[in-house]
């Protein structure tokens, strides 16, 4: 559902617009809040002869960690081949910090991932806790999926055969 919910707005508003909209705050991300379902994960990037299934957990204002993660998930790319392997990449508390497109080379590094097929989800609770301290919300990479909470995100996808990687 979120999959062709997002091929309908690169439809109706072509490339060129998505790509003016990268500077857009959080709301314009896609979002699971009102369609989250613990026992039916949705993603953005369905791959349903994947092999392998894993989700990497990004939980520390870190850049290192951040590199180190985007090349586990590059890493399994390579070795699994796009289609036979599901990425998802949960980032919450200070690990959120890794979606604001600030970062220009991480940012590059996602929207190229992203692109392979790999899924980017944002904790909710984390993102209010942002706007406590700075006022509003984080501004995010606009491939970035809002989900209601990270831990919970993470535990569906155990619970549904993904391997869970902490790096």
């Amino acid at each position: 559902m979120i999959k062709q919910m997002f091929h309908r707005l690169v439809f109706l508003l072509g490339i060129p617009t998505l790509l003016a909209c990268m500077s857009l705050p959080a709301f314009a991300n896609v979002s699971m809040l009102q369609d989250f379902h613990y026992n039916q994960p949705a993603f953005i990037h369905d791959h349903p002869f994947a092999k392998a299934k894993v989700v990497l957990q990004v939980s520390q204002a870190d850049p290192a960690r951040w590199n180190l993660t985007l090349n586990n998930a590059q890493n399994l790319l390579n070795y699994f081949g796009q289609e036979q392997v599901q990425i998802v990449v949960v980032a919450f508390g200070p690990g959120i910090k890794m979606y604001l497109p600030k970062n220009k080379e991480i940012a590059s590094r996602i929207a190229a991932i992203n692109a392979e097929g790999v899924e980017f989800d944002v904790c909710h609770n984390s993102m209010e806790e942002f706007k406590k301290k700075t006022g509003h919300l984080p501004p995010l990479d606009p491939s970035v999926v809002i989900v209601p909470a990270g831990i919970v995100r993470i535990m569906q996808l155990e619970s549904h055969g993904f391997d869970y990687i902490k790096p």
